[in-house]
């Protein structure tokens, strides 16, 4: 299923999108005026938490709405939305592992891959919605740089996880993107303010659950930038595969539902280019995952 979060009339709402659509269910308003279900979640952190049985009851929804005499009213085409990313507000910072791409990890600087998973964190105040434009914040910074992966959504509180169940706390999946200043990220010796700045983790279009991508580390990743391909990867590529990553994480880290993690960038990011070439006013950075969609920011 393809979830989406979005605003109408000032209300923050989410909803599965409509088949062969550009448009929208609005399950909330479908609960409320047809009262299918005995209760619904409000939000969509709350809706993930029930795992496949939110999938069902959505099912349930559409179903209902589709057999009712105004099916028309319960839907919505995305140009009459206003778009938010699938989590608007993760519980706690997103949790981003680094250098998990070996091509990435030399591009980088680095003169072997890391032996230990690398993890650093960004604010939810980073996160921005598919299709908005975003500052290159030229006061900041003059090398903002993008990078393309693989989110992570967790929908099962744990800790401790092992690698065997890990998939068990898993929601589903979305396409981040890592947007970075790397004057900043470098020159104060932690990464976090350089990755940190408003609207550096655009995440979306959709969050497509787990059954629908069924193998996760076989996923092709495509960045460009103004049409041009910078990036051509794919996540059997990872270091660190999507089981390790929990396992690793939720050995120091309870996680909860809502929690996003971005998982790692393929090759060709801008500061690996001769000459390094980072973004600019004027840009359009599209990243493309099979199965997900792709995310597009603009940049001013």
């Amino acid at each position: 299923m393809k979830l989406l979060s979005f605003k109408l009339d000032g209300a923050v709402k989410f909803g599965p999108k409509v088949k062969r659509e550009e448009a929208v269910w609005d399950v909330l308003k479908i609960q409320e005026e047809l009262n299918v279900l005995a209760s619904f979640p409000s939000t969509i952190i709350e809706a993930i938490s029930l795992g496949f049985d939110f999938v069902e009851q959505t099912r349930k929804l559409v179903e209902a709405a589709q057999k009712s005499e105004n099916a028309d009213s319960f839907k919505y085409n995305f140009t009459d939305i206003e778009w938010l990313a699938p989590i608007p507000r993760t519980p706690k910072n997103i949790l981003c592992v680094g250098k998990n791409y070996n091509d990435h990890a030399i591009e980088m600087g680095s003169e072997a891959a890391p032996e230990k998973i690398m993890i650093f964190t960004k604010p939810p105040t980073a996160i921005a919605a598919d299709e908005t434009t975003l500052s290159v914040h030229a006061d900041k910074t003059d090398s903002l740089d993008y990078e393309g992966e693989l989110a992570i959504v967790i929908g099962k509180r744990g800790k401790d996880i092992p690698k065997a169940m890990a998939y068990d706390y898993v929601f589903g999946y979305t396409i981040g993107n890592d947007i970075s200043a790397r004057d900043v990220q470098y020159g104060h010796g932690q990464f976090f303010l350089g990755k940190s700045l408003e609207g550096t983790c655009p995440l979306g279009p959709f969050l497509v659950s787990k059954d629908e991508i069924p193998d996760p580390q076989n996923l092709s990743i495509v960045t460009k930038v103004n049409g041009e391909v910078r990036q051509n990867g794919s996540t059997k590529d990872m270091i660190f595969s999507v089981t390790d990553i929990i396992a690793t994480i939720s050995k120091y880290v309870t996680l909860e539902p809502g929690d996003v993690i971005l998982t790692g960038t393929p090759a060709g990011v801008g500061k690996g280019m001769n000459p390094p070439t980072f973004l600019k006013a004027g840009d359009e950075v599209k990243i493309s995952i099979e199965g997900i969609g792709t995310l597009v920011n603009y940049f001013e």
